[in-house]
């Protein structure tokens, strides 16, 4: 049986934003296998010079990536979409084990397939260096609350 995944292309601006809100819930839950599952089976990833097939090699890559970026905190904001594509931009701030902070910017473009599960992910990511006292992603770990700002009600 196929899994499916709501809301399905083709998307409107509503459903669009809903998608993009779903993907940032699930990545701030850092839970490699809750997240695989929005993939397909044979999901194609280009995230920064790095790329990841399928979605064995997607929890993978989150379980390394939530092992090196520690108290991870991340927003997505809808760029725009068509049909079965949205792009997404985001920023995300976490430390490294010698607690260095970082915010880290990017664009990402996401094509669905008909059962809403994403299909191919290309990620453009760039890591700025900050002093802890310039983080502006404070809530709890687990998905943003719904009354904290966004990208650009941040300036960012």
């Amino acid at each position: 049986m196929q899994q499916s995944r709501p809301p399905l292309p083709p998307f409107s601006y509503e459903t669009a934003v809903q998608k993009v809100r779903a993907a940032e819930n699930a990545w701030n839950t850092c839970d490699p296998e809750k997240i695989a599952l929005a993939y397909t089976i044979d999901s194609v990833w280009r995230n920064r010079a790095q790329f990841v097939n399928g979605r064995d090699e997607v929890k993978a890559f989150l379980q390394s990536k939530w092992a090196r970026e520690l108290d991870y905190r991340l927003i997505k904001e809808i760029w725009t979409f068509a049909d079965a594509r949205i792009a997404v931009r985001f920023a995300y701030e976490s430390h490294n084990a010698d607690g260095q902070w970082f915010r880290s910017y990017g664009n990402e473009n996401w094509e669905f397939d008909e059962n809403g599960l994403m299909k191919l992910r290309i990620a453009s990511i760039n890591d700025l260096p900050i002093e802890e006292s310039e983080r502006k992603f404070h809530w709890p770990a687990g998905p943003r609350p719904d009354d904290h700002p966004g990208l650009s009600e941040l300036g960012l």
